[in-house]
């Protein structure tokens, strides 16, 4: 198998001793598990080892590799220009990977930036590498904004592009963890992040890749974790494989997260094709919803099914409830997709005859329309979860004292700009924070005098 062993690990500059100039003694049981992990790695002998760093190049819908021959970087920028870098990149497995990627219309490689400093997620792993081998050439990439799930298929894509080019490779998933574990931290502490560091050290100690796919969005996002999508690209990449995993340490004394463990293929496991696995299970749960969506979110899902497969706006059903054909109002659709929002748009007050007409064009709309999305295909269908929020009638507050983010949604408007945001999402927990996002929506700035009003909503799921 090309992919000799994987290592997750994390990259705190202070760990470099000349970075650290003392204080990386906090954290010494890290530096003895990158020294061993260091060491497993030149006894591999590999010709590559693939670094995947959240701190490269981010793309919110593409996954970048870095192009060109190599690169070079030092930690100048903490302190250390002394400790330097210039690595040389394995630019066949970089234009086999291209290949795979072009071939099946998969977002990853090497157009958009063209930077040749390598980032301090790819330094720190190379800074323990390098004190124990030298025989091997680089190919560094970042993450994306996508769902886990293309994490999870890119991992497989550099391994099928590994097997062709018959490299002997090491992955290493770059990555701290919670950078919300105690009061001190230079984040702070979140109840999310204690728990997300004990539960992923517990998968990946278990080599239990199924369920990083688990892993919530929301929860990841409050636990302020850095390394879970390099992780999932890692497990990509030993698909279909068994695995001896082994932690070799994690600790938190800075408010951080530091975990690093040691993962040895030990051949091929119809059972730990985790990827296809979780789609199923999730295509089921799909289906169920569908069976028990109502007519609101069965006529929103009918619009844009119609009009992707054939380009075609459909009609008002005839057999729709009453209400749907008599009452007006506002409505917005919007999509998920594996989790991740694909498109929502939708009307403040009533633009059409009834609430059946809004929901047909608003559906069609969010599919194709909203303009941080690409527009739905319709091999994405079959993923789509949909739900209706039908509006009430807004009314002006003073203050966002009288809002509530679970029973209230709010607009807010300066002179002819405005944002809107629906009540009740993942993520907005306070008030200020739901005025801050619809602001933004809006273009307005901060400091600019905004009118207020809230609305309530009728969410069909």
């Amino acid at each position: 198998m090309s992919i000799l062993a994987a290592f997750m690990v994390p990259h705190p500059p202070m760990i470099v001793p000349e970075v650290g100039r003392g204080s990386e003694a906090q954290i010494a049981e890290t530096t003895h598990a990158y020294v061993q992990a260091a060491k497993e790695i030149a006894a591999l002998k590999p010709e590559t080892i693939i670094i995947t760093s959240p701190h490269s190049v981010l793309y919110s819908d593409y996954f970048h590799i870095s192009p060109g021959r190599g690169a070079k970087g030092s930690f100048a920028e903490f302190g250390a220009p002394q400790v330097s870098f210039n690595e040389t990149y394995d630019e066949d497995l970089i234009n086999e990977i291209c290949l795979l990627a072009a071939e099946r219309q998969f977002p990853a490689g090497t157009l958009g930036e063209r930077s040749a400093r390598l980032d301090h997620g790819c330094m720190v792993p190379l800074y323990f590498i390098r004190r124990q081998y030298t025989g091997f050439k680089v190919l560094r990439t970042g993450l994306s904004g996508l769902p886990l799930t293309d994490h999870y298929v890119f991992g497989q894509m550099i391994r099928e592009a590994a097997e062709k080019t018959g490299r002997r490779v090491v992955l290493v998933a770059s990555g701290d963890l919670s950078h919300k574990l105690q009061d001190y931290g230079p984040y702070g502490f979140a109840p999310e992040g204690p728990a997300y560091d004990e539960r992923i050290m517990d998968v990946c100690s278990r080599a239990a890749f199924g369920e990083l796919l688990d892993f919530d969005e929301t929860f990841c996002e409050k636990a302020a974790e850095c390394g879970h999508r390099s992780f999932v690209i890692m497990a990509g990449a030993l698909d279909g494989t068994s695995v001896k995993a082994k932690a070799l340490s994690h600790q938190d004394v800075t408010g951080v997260g530091y975990g690093i463990c040691t993962f040895y293929p030990q051949g091929p496991d119809g059972e730990r094709h985790f990827l296809a696995s979780y789609l199923q299970k999730l295509e089921k749960q799909i289906n169920e919803q569908r069976e028990r969506s109502d007519a609101y979110v069965k006529l929103a899902r009918r619009s844009l099914e119609t009009y992707i497969r054939t380009g075609r706006t459909i009609s008002v059903p005839d057999d729709l409830p009453e209400e749907m054909l008599k009452m007006r109002a506002g409505a917005f659709v919007s999509l998920h997709k594996h989790g991740k929002l694909r498109g929502c748009i939708g009307t403040i007050a009533p633009t059409a005859k009834n609430v059946a007409q809004e929901i047909i064009r608003n559906a069609v709309s969010a599919a194709t329309q909203d303009p941080r999305f690409d527009p739905v295909t319709e091999d994405e269908l079959v993923w789509l979860e949909i739900s209706v929020d039908v509006l009430g009638k807004p009314e002006k507050i003073s203050s966002s004292s009288e809002l509530d983010v679970r029973r209230y949604g709010v607009i807010v408007s300066c002179g002819h700009r405005r944002g809107l945001l629906l009540p009740d999402l993942e993520g907005v927990d306070t008030p200020e924070q739901q005025v801050d996002i619809a602001r933004q929506k809006g273009g307005i700035r901060k400091g600019e005098p905004v009118t207020l009003e809230r609305f309530e909503v009728i969410r069909h799921v």
